[in-house]
């Protein structure tokens, strides 16, 4: 057909048929991209957040020290190591005072703690927190007068001095007080500064190890067969429900860095069993994915009894001799709410919350209900109280 009748066609309104080879090859794209997407491995998570890499840990250092230039809201005379610890201080300067005239009301005790990576190397700076040993009110606006930091096997790690930042704020009259957040605990950002190294060297390791956060043996299955698909080796073994061992070949001896760096952003699938977490201090209560409910029938009411008491002044008429008399009365009313048995089964979370919700209790309540559960063997899942 020549275009301009294929136009005119078009202009009264006659459609050319489709052509069934550009409907067989649409058809094939469409597939193909349909088995594409279903072949693409579900998105996970990667190692570095799942598992941590032998060696590869923090120290805990910790120091005694003296936070001064407080205002008055320092230890109170009954603190006796403060003052002991204020008079040692400024004997080891060459000051000699009596120590019953020290007042340590500008002065808090405190314990300093702080963690310590592995590759720290001298020179470098670390956090510490720094927290009132005594009866200190606040440390807002002290500075840490220098502390050393001592690891576990009682050598000086670190050095700590600087100013104290405190997220909290109080104040306080005669009659009333005000806080917000804690004022006896502040942090220094970068107020350590490191002395000495751990003794360890990543690189001269034989072989790594790779220690799950969350034990399960399908994430190690899992995480082993990963590993071994993308790094083209049988390198990767799952030795129990919360190790990998990695074995390091001969070419990658002395340089696990890069080795580790392709790794650690390998994307893996975890799992984990099925757990209920309740907090008992803020009602919270936190359900897992995998988390069922047998089939049962349970019904939540609450029991209120309300007592008030009040007195009644019974006065005598005038000229009868009697005498006033106070009476108590009291009232005491129960409320207790009458509700139904319901059904509640959850083969999925979804249909778990909606259950639940269908009972109409709160989270303090939802607390009760699944521990009831538990007890009766419905729930599957590890509850965890808090």
């Amino acid at each position: 057909m020549h275009p301009r009748h294929a136009c005119d066609a078009g202009r009264q309104g006659v459609l050319a048929k489709p052509d069934p080879a550009v409907i067989f090859l649409t058809s094939l794209l469409v597939l193909a991209a349909i088995l594409f997407c279903l072949a693409r491995p579900a998105h996970g998570a990667r190692i570095k957040d799942i598992a941590s890499v032998s060696g590869m840990r923090k120290n805990q250092l910790v120091g005694y020290g003296l936070v001064v230039g407080l205002s008055g809201t320092g230890d109170q005379r009954g603190s006796d190591f403060t003052v002991q610890s204020i008079f040692n201080m400024l004997d080891k300067m060459g000051v000699r005072v009596d120590r019953a005239t020290l007042k340590p009301k500008n002065v808090a005790a405190v314990m300093v703690t702080a963690q310590m990576p592995v590759s720290a190397k001298p020179g470098s700076r670390i956090d510490v927190t720094v927290s009132s040993l005594g009866d200190s009110t606040s440390l807002l606006g002290g500075v840490l007068l220098v502390t050393p930091l001592k690891g576990v096997d009682g050598n000086i790690y670190a050095i700590a001095q600087g100013s104290v930042l405190v997220g909290g704020v109080s104040a306080q009259g005669a009659g009333a007080s005000v806080s917000k957040n804690i004022t006896t605990v502040g942090i220094l950002p970068g107020g350590a500064n490191v002395e000495r190294a751990v003794a360890f060297s990543f690189n001269d390791q034989t072989d790594l190890t790779l220690s799950l956060r969350n034990p399960d043996f399908s994430t190690a299955t899992r995480v082993a067969k990963r590993v071994n698909e993308t790094m083209g080796a049988a390198m990767a073994t799952a030795v129990d429900a919360g190790t990998i061992r990695l074995a390091v070949a001969p070419e990658n001896q002395g340089n696990l860095t890069p080795l580790m760096a392709a790794i650690e952003n390998i994307e893996v699938t975890p799992d984990s069993r099925a757990r209920v977490v309740v907090d008992e201090k803020t009602g919270t209560v936190v359900l897992g994915q995998n988390v069922q409910i047998s089939p049962v029938a349970v019904t939540h009411g609450n029991l209120q009894i309300q007592v008030q008491e009040s007195a009644d002044v019974s006065q005598p008429l005038p000229f009868s001799g009697g005498q006033t008399v106070v009476t108590p009365q009291t009232n005491i009313g129960v409320n207790e709410e009458n509700r139904k048995l319901k059904m509640i089964e959850g083969a999925t979370l979804q249909e778990l919350v909606e259950g639940l919700n269908a009972l109409g209790a709160t989270p303090r309540d939802l607390i009760s209900i699944l521990r009831t559960l538990e007890s009766s063997g419905a729930l599957a899942a590890d509850l965890e109280v808090n």
